[in-house]
């Protein structure tokens, strides 16, 4: 694939918008202090994260959030699971094939047994998502029945549609209304696991699971119904989403989807750059949809031959870069240099980034930083605020650079993916070193 200079450009655009982000009580235990020494970027920084998730956040088959008692570090109640056990259900598809993702690069980084043991592990857990709806749709989360959190996480979640089943013998409950992010976060994870983990029992899964849902979706014309009928999202409109999707397909399938993916991206390919041109708009609300336009260009993108869809594509990741590229975000700075090249100036910038992600809490502590920051809108700073300053969220870098409030009480341990997918991302594009 041909290289593009990396240039340093700056987004001026202010538009004012509503934040859509929660700002619970701030009146709840203060946070471990932000102003602590970090380290540079380190792989025990993220050996120690990945032991953390199996031990706390993998207690059925895909990632999943711990809610403890208390978020008083001197509590000792502190790591005590709260009866409710966990929470965030909803976004169990995408961050699981984030984590995919990110343990696949550990692995081709590292050639780690452990890598490889937790990628089969979420990669299983995707499967199961698939595997549990009956139809080859994608489930957003499932949940044995026979758990004493699940009643808790369904009652949290039933806005999104409970469903049962038997799974492998057992009852389950898995949650619909499926999203655009929960498969654009999966068919990310299993494309980049495809070409990291050289192991054909993995990749024969991979390649039935891509298969099965570009099937679903093929058929029911890019939209995703569930099983009882009820319609969840669609495609139509999203032709980044569709090629990017069909691109994973016809990678690890080629005599099944390389013709329907260069009949679509013939039919497709030049109008890809519009839904991102309309997004780049507001640089600040629904920021989430940024992380969706890097990890589906990211395939889209790296899969394609030289030749003149790849110059549309590539003129899509421009105008995204354009107004992201001054935000602060490692985890799109890796994608860029994964398709553009290595650039001293970006890389040393993203091993920054992650030393400053070092100094946050793994706590979703209250974070208020009114005041600190000129403000350009309600809850909305003018610049992008520190890493080390930002609260602590599900996947940092899917939340505006710009949100002044956010958190919550301190009691909820987010899962760190968005520390180790950029950091292993990173080794692997030598951006970091060992």
């Amino acid at each position: 694939m041909r290289k593009l200079p990396y240039a340093l450009l700056a987004f001026a655009g202010t538009i004012a918008c509503n934040d859509g982000g929660l700002s619970p009580d701030p009146t709840t235990a203060a946070p471990p202090s932000l102003a602590v020494s970090a380290p540079a970027p380190t792989e025990a920084a993220a050996l120690d994260i990945d032991r953390i998730i199996q031990e706390r956040h993998w207690p059925y088959l895909t990632l999943l959030n711990p809610r403890f008692m208390t978020g008083d570090s001197t509590s000792p109640d502190f790591m005590t699971l709260a009866p409710s056990g966990y929470t965030q259900a909803a976004d169990n598809a995408i961050w699981t094939g984030h984590y995919l993702a990110a343990e696949s690069f550990r692995y081709r980084v590292s050639a780690s047994a452990g890598a490889l043991a937790n990628a089969r592990k979420a990669l299983a857990g995707i499967t199961a998502l698939i595997d549990v709806t009956g139809t080859d749709v994608l489930a957003r989360f499932l949940i044995p029945l026979s758990s004493p959190y699940a009643d808790a996480i369904l009652a949290e979640e039933a806005h999104e549609g409970i469903h049962e089943a038997t799974y492998n013998g057992e009852r389950y409950a898995w949650l619909g209304n499926t999203s655009r992010d929960q498969y654009s976060g999966v068919f990310f994870g299993l494309g980049v696991a495809y070409d990291m983990v050289a192991d054909l029992g993995v990749r024969a899964e991979i390649r039935s699971d891509v298969s099965r849902m570009l099937t679903y979706l093929v058929s029911n014309g890019w939209s995703v119904v569930m099983p009882d009928g009820t319609p969840s999202t669609t495609f139509i409109g999203r032709p980044d989403q569709q090629l990017s999707f069909l691109q994973v397909g016809r990678h690890v399938d080629p005599a099944r989807w390389d013709a329907i993916y260069q009949a679509e991206r013939a039919a497709l390919a030049a109008t890809v750059p519009l839904p991102i041109q309309a997004e780049c708009g507001d640089p600040h609300g629904s920021y989430y949809k940024f992380n969706l336009d890097h990890i589906n260009l990211y395939n889209l993108i790296r899969l394609e031959e030289p030749g003149p869809f790849l110059t549309i594509y590539l003129s899509a990741f421009t105008t995204l870069r354009t107004c992201t590229r001054t935000h602060g975000n490692a985890h799109f700075n890796t994608i860029e240099t994964g398709l553009l090249g290595r650039n001293k100036a970006r890389d040393d910038e993203t091993a920054t980034l992650l030393t400053l992600w070092l100094e946050r809490p793994r706590r979703d502590y209250f974070v208020d930083n009114t005041g600190k920051y000129p403000a350009c809108g309600p809850n909305r700073s003018c610049t992008p605020i520190a890493v080390n300053e930002r609260y602590t969220t599900d996947f940092l870098w899917q939340r505006s650079p710009f949100q002044l409030v956010g958190g919550g009480s301190g009691t909820i341990e987010t899962p760190a993916v968005d520390y180790i997918l950029p950091y292993w991302m990173g080794r692997y594009y030598k951006v970091l070193k060992k």
